[in-house]
C-alpha cells in the first residue's frame, strides 16, 4: 500500500501532517475521549496513488460499506424497529 510510496512522497507527508494536526485538535477538544483515525483516513491517498479517478472515490467507499448497510436493514426488518444511533447531538442548531 502506501508504504511502497515511501515516506518522502509529498502526498503521504501531507496526509501524515493533517492526521497529526487533527489528532492534536481532537485531544485538545476532548482530552477524556481517546479518538484516532481509521483506515479510511488514508484511502484517498492510496486510491490516488494507484491511479483511481477521483470521481470514483465516493462510489468505491459506498461499495465497501454496502454489506454493512444491508446487514442493518436485515436487523431492522427482523426487530421491527428502526436502528438509531445511541448518541445525542448536542451541537448548535442548524440555521
Amino acid at each position: 500500500g502506501l508504504r511502497k510510496l515511501g515516506p518522502d512522497n509529498p502526498k503521504v507527508r501531507l496526509a501524515e501532517e493533517i492526521e497529526e494536526a487533527a489528532l492534536a485538535a481532537l485531544r485538545q477538544a476532548k482530552p477524556d475521549r481517546p479518538l484516532d483515525t481509521n483506515v479510511e483516513f488514508y484511502t484517498a491517498v492510496l486510491l490516488d496513488a494507484i491511479g483511481i479517478d477521483r470521481t470514483l472515490f465516493t462510489p468505491l467507499f459506498a461499495v465497501g460499506r454496502t454489506p454493512g448497510w444491508c446487514a442493518h436493514v436485515l436487523e431492522q426488518q427482523e426487530s421491527g424497529k428502526l436502528i438509531r444511533p445511541s448518541s445525542r447531538y448536542v451541537g448548535p442548531e442548524p440555521e
